[in-house]
């Protein structure tokens, strides 16, 4: 860099001239349209449609994607009727996304009856999914998978991990019958799902982790059910093999966390950990009183891995690699009221019409006994 002149400065431009605001004026205008083509990217992505589509529907509702994912999915009142009482389909060429649609025939991570369970006080059920929201390639497609395994196991409760923005309304418009809180609202984010005939929410919280370069907190959840308290946990933690020491010190947050709630309340953790069963090991192992659920079942070999290259093929890895990310700890109550694992299952085994798998993850469905 040249050292600057030592002549007098020239005087700075006036604040106000009509360059300046006119140069304001473009920035201004630039920023606008980049972040119009975003949203109608994510728009066209979400709804399986084209940016001709996804411009009108978000000009006419004043670029707010929600509502007009809305006006997309959702037709007019007077359009609802179609001709010979068919439903109708929805707008232009997308379909619904429904968790009341038909459910997969697959019976792949169906419990060990070969049907889901009834909903009764004495079983819970828990699925926890990272959804791979980033990869927008057959977003609608893998969306609809996602919510057939939810409609086809009905489970008490749901953990998400890597939600983005435009999923989040397409889960709040479809599945009415659960309770959503999201950990964030931008970017990607977890988010935990209640099943409001039987789940009652207490409080939540986000805790953050004050390190984290990948925006990753911890979002806690109370809730009652069949009268009883529990505390649901759900996380990603940091990826990759290059942020293993930030990872580790998120585990152990995660660990502090659950072991600081009340020891009359079972507290349940599920997420993508990415964890390396070597990275446990540095911790020191789990807490004596924290189990993983995979081990406490007697790691069953058919669930064991929920990232693998070679059984899912939407990441079109050229290495093989196997590995047990996601995983499921509880720390049961010391008193009445326990919530036992008895089964472990995965789903998404199977691709959809697009040739795709739901994920890249394959997902977790746990079942547990209620002893009152």
């Amino acid at each position: 860099m040249e050292e600057p002149s030592a002549a007098a400065p020239s005087p700075p431009p006036a604040e106000h001239s009509p360059e300046a605001e006119a140069e304001g004026e473009d920035e201004e205008a630039l920023h606008v349209a980049k972040r119009r083509k975003v949203l109608c990217s994510e728009f066209a992505a979400i709804t399986s449609s084209d940016a001709a589509v996804a411009r009108r529907f978000l000009a006419s509702n004043d670029w707010h994607m929600e509502r007009a994912l809305n006006a997309y999915f959702d037709p007019p009142r007077d359009a609802e009727a179609a001709p010979g009482g068919a439903a109708p389909a929805c707008a232009d060429t997308g379909g619904c996304i429904d968790l009341t649609a038909d459910a997969t025939t697959s019976n792949a991570g169906v419990n060990s009856e070969n049907s889901p369970l009834e909903e009764n006080d004495s079983n819970f059920s828990l699925i926890t999914w990272n959804i791979d929201g980033l990869d927008l390639g057959n977003l609608k497609d893998r969306a609809r998978g996602v919510c057939t395994y939810l409609a086809l196991y009905s489970p008490d409760v749901v953990f998400l991990q890597e939600v983005i923005p435009p999923y989040l309304p397409l889960l709040q418009m479809k599945a009415g019958n659960y309770t959503i809180i999201p950990g964030n609202i931008d970017e990607y984010f977890t988010a935990i799902m209640l099943k409001k005939s039987r789940v009652k929410l207490l409080k939540h919280e986000i805790i953050p982790f004050p390190t984290t370069a990948m925006k990753r907190n911890l979002l806690v959840v109370h809730v009652s059910i069949s009268g009883i308290e529990l505390c649901l946990m759900t996380s990603h933690l940091e990826s990759t093999k290059d942020h293993s020491k930030e990872r580790i010190k998120q585990l152990q947050i995660v660990l502090n966390e659950m072991k600081k709630e009340s020891e009359t309340t079972t507290v349940i953790f599920g997420g993508d950990t990415n964890l390396r069963d070597s990275e446990v090991t540095k911790l020191g192992n789990l807490p004596e009183s924290i189990k993983d659920v995979w081990e406490f079942l007697g790691k069953p070999q058919h669930c064991r891995y929920t990232w693998d290259t070679q059984s899912n093929t939407n990441l079109n890895a050229a290495y093989k690699c196997k590995m047990r990310f996601d995983r499921i700890y509880f720390r049961p109550a010391s008193g009445g009221g326990h919530f036992i694992p008895r089964s472990m299952d995965l789903i998404g085994l199977e691709k959809l019409e697009c040739g795709r798998f739901p994920s890249d993850h394959w997902g977790i469905l746990c079942n547990f006994d209620v002893v009152l």
